[in-house]
Order: C-alpha cells, then structure tokens, then sequence
C-alpha cells in the first residue's frame, strides 16, 4: 500500500468505529475468561471496551473521539503507570487480541494485519515499560498516529 491521500486510513480499512468496538467487545470477553490476564482487568469499568475501541480508531486515523471523551495520551499514560504488566501479560494481551480480530473478521490481508500488529507490539511494550515502578515515562506526547507500514514488493526469483 502507498500512503498517499487516496489510501484509505487503517480505521477506514479496519470497517470504522464499529469493526473496533466488535474487537475490543470479543477481546474483552476473552480476558474474562483468561487466567493471565483477569486479575489485570478485575474491576474494569463497564466502558472500557468502548474506550479502547476509541484509542484504535484515533490511532488508526478515524476520528479524535478519545482525546476529547477522555484526555488523549496522558489518561492513557495514567492508567499504566505502576501496574508492573509482564512479559507473559503483554504477550497473552497479544495473542487474545489477534483471536478476537480473527473472530470479528478484522481484515486479514497481510498489509492490514502488518501495520495493526506494527502498531500492538510497539504499544504493548510501550505500557510494559511505562508500567515498572521506577518508570520514567516521556509526558505531553500526543496519541500516536499509525499507517500503514511499506512491505516490500514481491520479485518473483
């Protein structure tokens, strides 16, 4: 893909805010069930599926819903801090996010899928970091802006 001006955002290509909430709704329900990862989540607000889904799509390029509804980047830096996630949450939050986009038919052209893992690696690791008690994250960022990655075209050898 070229990202140029008649390329579509990875929210557009995604299906938009609906397609994100169905992800984050199945993701969720997964968590619940999952040993690993339902301690972490234990007293989520009952909107908190909403509110990632408002995270991606911002981030993805669709509307800046979550900087207005909840603060941008700094509540999210805020709801990390001194968690302590590790290395086995953050990669059981992986594997259960790539199931639900599986299971609500996220798209799954290789492109798509590149830039939307691109962007879960960098972030979890992110939140890991910021998450130690020592951690000295980076303030006033803005909500990061992910498109799509540049795969190398394919030479028939």
């Amino acid at each position: 893909m070229i990202n140029d001006q008649s390329t579509p955002s990875l929210y557009t290509w995604a299906g938009g805010a609906d397609a994100l909430l169905r992800l984050t709704e199945a993701f969720y329900r997964r968590v619940a069930e999952d040993p690993v990862l339902a301690p972490v989540f234990a007293g989520m607000d009952p909107g908190h599926a909403r509110y990632v889904a408002l995270w991606l799509g911002e981030v993805f390029g669709g509307p800046a819903d979550y900087t207005a509804e909840r603060g941008g980047y700094e509540f999210m830096l805020a709801k990390h801090l001194g968690k302590g996630i590790t290395e086995e949450q953050r990669r059981r939050w992986l594997n259960l996010i790539m199931d639900a986009a599986d299971e609500v038919e996220l798209p799954d052209d290789p492109e798509f899928r590149a830039a939307f893992v691109s962007y879960l690696e960098w972030g979890t690791r992110l939140a890991v970091r910021n998450s130690v008690p020592d951690a000295t994250p980076f303030h006033g960022a803005p909500v990061p802006k992910w498109g799509w990655g540049v795969a190398p075209p394919y030479v028939k050898g």
